[in-house]
């Protein structure tokens, strides 16, 4: 049992992408192996969502941080209990830091996440804090879904039950567990803003990105409307390079041919010639009478 548990975990540590033919495999593997059981176990693990991915991350990958965020949970369900403000104050102020911390790694993990991938991330990690206390609460690393905050029902059970006293006492107890939801009904806000401040940060980035982009299209843009005009420069050049081209040819071609007329002429003027120097030495030679 222990190497199926193991098995599953490095399931859930994979990439996301990996994780469904990694889990057929398994069970193909237990199956083979007469673990038939088993093998149905691992058939009904559904691939987590791209937010309850990252959580998983995060814990196998970045545990002191999420065991923090778990430890301020326990705690501040334990002050909750004791009615002690300070220290639930305090165990909100390590839990409000863990957050942030993890907000921020997840981020990173993710690569330019929306933000409302951000918002459901850190929706999970308050759950699991919250959860931390309860014996039936999701297992840390292998969520396949978002997790949702228990409900304000499930925070006032943890106002301690009122004793049987006298009336007077009946309304004190009935005061405090009153101001105790009360401080509970705070504690929620406070994590929303928590949720709201990293919604906005992850909103500021984003649009600090298409800024950003923008840019770049727009520079983008004018350098291809300088590389068309370029373009449109260098094409009527080649064609008044190609009609000089052509009329050089063609001048050329002309020289050729006068230049073939004139050897010809030239080659015709040294027969004339040689034809007289020949018929002049044949009248010098002849006889005077």
């Amino acid at each position: 049992m222990k190497n199926l548990q193991d098995d599953v975990d490095e399931l859930f540590k994979l990439p996301l992408s990996e994780f469904t033919d990694a889990r057929n495999a398994l069970a193909k593997r237990l199956k083979q192996s007469g673990r038939a059981n088993d093998a149905n176990v691992v058939k009904t693990l559904a691939k987590p969502s791209v937010s309850a991915w990252t959580v998983n991350q995060l814990y196998w990958h970045h545990r002191d941080a999420f065991e923090e965020l778990l430890a301020a949970g326990q705690r501040f369900r334990k002050a909750q209990r004791g009615g002690k403000v300070a220290d639930m104050r305090g165990a909100l102020d390590a839990r409000r830091q863990a957050l942030s911390q993890l907000s921020d790694l997840a981020s990173s993990l993710l690569n330019n996440p929306t933000p409302d991938m951000i918002r459901r991330v850190s929706t999970t990690l308050e759950a699991m804090s919250a959860l931390a206390s309860f014996s039936d609460g999701p297992t840390p690393g292998r969520l396949s879904q978002d997790v949702d905050p228990p409900g304000f029902e499930s925070l006032a059970s943890f106002v301690p039950a009122a004793r049987p006293a006298k009336p007077t006492e009946e309304k004190a107890t009935a005061a405090r567990a009153t101001r105790q939801i009360d401080e509970t009904r705070q504690v929620r806000i406070a994590a929303a803003k928590v949720s709201l401040q990293a919604a906005r940060k992850a909103l500021a980035d984003a649009r600090a990105r298409v800024q950003s982009l923008e840019s770049s299209q727009k520079k983008a843009h004018a350098e291809a409307k300088e590389a068309e005009k370029r373009r449109r420069e260098a094409e009527e050049r080649f064609k008044k390079a190609s009609a000089a081209a052509d009329a050089a040819t063609e001048r050329s071609q002309s020289l050729t041919a006068e230049s073939q007329e004139a050897t010809q002429a030239v080659e015709d003027a040294k027969r004339a010639v040689e034809s007289a120097s020949k018929e002049l030495e044949s009248l010098f030679s002849e006889p005077v009478r």
